[in-house]
């Protein structure tokens, strides 16, 4: 088995693609909520079955036979998969995967589950919470009322179980509630979490049916940038809690990214079982089947002739975007992720959906 592998990820060389470092398994297609900005459009019902738990275990094996560094168990909602539980210890049984990243609503855990998953809980590892806002009335909008206490209570156990400093909270950036960050980062400081990650919504899957959705404007992400600059509280919390898309961009605008799409490094695993190369790029024409049956190794290699394809079609995609040589970005965006601009747009050699967003951070402190 060991060989195997060890083949496995000289074929991955040399098709000259990086070998897969952090995976994203989905465990289960259903969720608790039915959140109108859900990109995979996860769904209440009980069929199909969730994840079979031998197939979930295998496939985390497997990722760490090829040398995959991290792992995150997501769903649909994960904790409504009956072996949660036992998938995630299998994850941190495997200690050549430093970061294993379980994504919840947290509104289902309990006392009891707390607990156990502290029992089990390995250093480094994280929990990462969706928390669409820093009021009820924002989060409940997208994901339904009553969600944000729910939530909030999931929290708190966390925090009170000595768990809150491998928590993160993630938000989904739309404009409804991209101007509550900064009381977002203000509330992980308050219950003691130790991150806030943001990024912006994409228009795919139920969100691309969601009309009363927008996402953020170049306004706000501007305003984002000049509150950074002149309230040193914010800045100074945005320093140790913070990770958001726009004033990250702004951070790194001088910097050269040299980006080339990374390939089968981000993997996702769906729920039926198809291995996409990469968690931002849902493309069934790039997805290989039946990974829970067939296994990882034998998936990738027969997906390897076309998944070596996409770094040569970043490039000539990079080379043909002539509409974003202007910008003042470009060094740093490239036309921005293949991925996104598949999901939005339906054509991954377009730019990305959020350019005017990049402008108004690349060209802070001009108005928009």
């Amino acid at each position: 088995m060991a060989d195997t592998y060890s083949h496995l990820t000289e074929d991955i060389a040399a098709a000259g693609l990086k070998a897969p470092q952090h995976l994203t398994l989905m465990i289960t297609p259903h969720c608790n909520l039915e959140c109108i900005h859900c990109w995979l459009d996860c769904v209440p019902q009980r069929l199909p079955e969730p994840v079979p738990r031998d197939a979930c275990v295998s496939i985390i094996r497997d990722f760490a036979r090829v040398g995959g560094q991290g792992i995150t168990i997501t769903g649909g909602e994960a904790l409504t998969h009956p072996d949660w539980l036992e998938i995630l210890s299998q994850a941190y049984r495997e200690k050549s995967l430093a970061c294993v990243r379980l994504q919840t609503n947290a509104t289902l855990l309990t006392d009891s589950m707390v607990t156990d998953l502290k029992r089990i809980f390995r250093q480094g590892c994280r929990i990462q919470v969706s928390l669409d806002g820093a009021t009820a009335r924002t989060h409940d909008h997208v994901r339904g009322t009553g969600s944000f206490d729910r939530t909030l209570k999931g929290l708190m156990r966390l925090t009170a179980a000595g768990l809150g400093q491998s928590v993160e909270m993630a938000l989904t950036e739309m404009a409804h509630n991209f101007d509550e960050l900064p009381a977002v980062l203000e509330l992980a400081e308050k219950l003691g979490i130790k991150a806030v990650v943001s990024g912006t919504m994409i228009r795919g899957g139920r969100a691309a049916r969601a009309d009363e959705l927008n996402m953020p404007a170049p306004k706000q992400y501007h305003d984002m940038v000049t509150r950074y600059h002149e309230d040193e509280g914010f800045r100074k919390r945005y320093g140790q809690l913070g990770r958001i898309s726009a004033l990250e961009w702004f951070l790194g605008k001088s910097h050269p990214t040299g980006h080339v799409c990374s390939c089968i490094e981000h993997p996702f695993i769906s729920a039926d079982g198809r291995m996409y190369p990469c968690v931002m790029f849902l493309n069934d024409n790039y997805a290989g089947s039946n990974v829970h049956r067939n296994g990882m190794a034998s998936v990738i290699r027969t997906m390897l002739p076309r998944w070596a394809d996409l770094p040569k079609r970043e490039r000539h995609r990079q080379a043909s975007l002539s509409e974003c040589r202007d910008c003042v970005g470009w060094a740093h965006c490239k036309g921005g992720c293949m991925g996104r601009a598949d999901a939005v747009h339906g054509d991954p050699m377009t730019p990305e959906d959020r350019c005017q967003l990049r402008q108004a951070v690349y060209s802070w402190p001009s108005e928009e």
